[in-house]
């Protein structure tokens, strides 16, 4: 099983993405750790654009294929990178599970990304005018929608484990 996070930086992802992969002993594949180590690589001449996403989704594929439930933490902002996803799902015979995290409280939202400090060594959090400016198209493919401004991660994470260990399609 494939369960991709999306939604702007700062709404909750990785808090719940994490705690669902340590509850499902999944692999856990973040976005954010895999561009700042292609930048840590010096090998890249630009923006690392959609290095990341496609390196992740080469090990999500390969993890799959083996029969290992992965987690893909993203922003996954695009269709683009969305259909990805669906491909990656779709090669390697897994289900799918696509997950938007939503803050609906704008103050809340706004208090989130001006007090979390990076916990990726060299990687730069945006501030909140990038939050606001950054390109996240709707998504109306996605499965779930989790709004955690009215859902405790706890309770998002109970959920999603219900939803990923039923059998059958979504």
């Amino acid at each position: 099983m494939l369960i991709v996070f999306g939604g702007l930086p700062g709404t909750g992802k990785t808090t719940i993405s994490r705690a669902l992969a340590a509850r499902l002993r999944a692999v856990y594949l973040r976005i954010d750790a895999v561009e700042q180590a292609l930048r840590d690589s010096g090998e890249l001449s630009g923006e690392v654009d959609a290095a990341g996403y496609l390196a992740a989704m080469a090990l999500a594929r390969s993890n799959l294929e083996i029969g290992h439930t992965v987690i893909a933490d993203c922003v996954n902002p695009v269709p683009e990178s969305r259909e990805g996803w669906v491909t990656v799902a779709r090669t390697a015979g897994a289900r799918l599970l696509q997950v938007e995290v939503i803050c609906s409280d704008v103050a809340e939202h706004r208090r989130r990304v001006e007090e979390r400090e990076a916990d990726i060594a060299g990687h730069l959090q945006p501030n909140w005018e990038a939050v606001q400016a950054r390109d996240y198209r709707p998504w109306s493919e996605a499965d779930v929608v989790i709004d955690t401004a009215r859902l405790t991660p706890e309770a998002a994470v109970a959920g999603l484990e219900r939803l990923a260990l039923q059998d059958g399609p979504l």
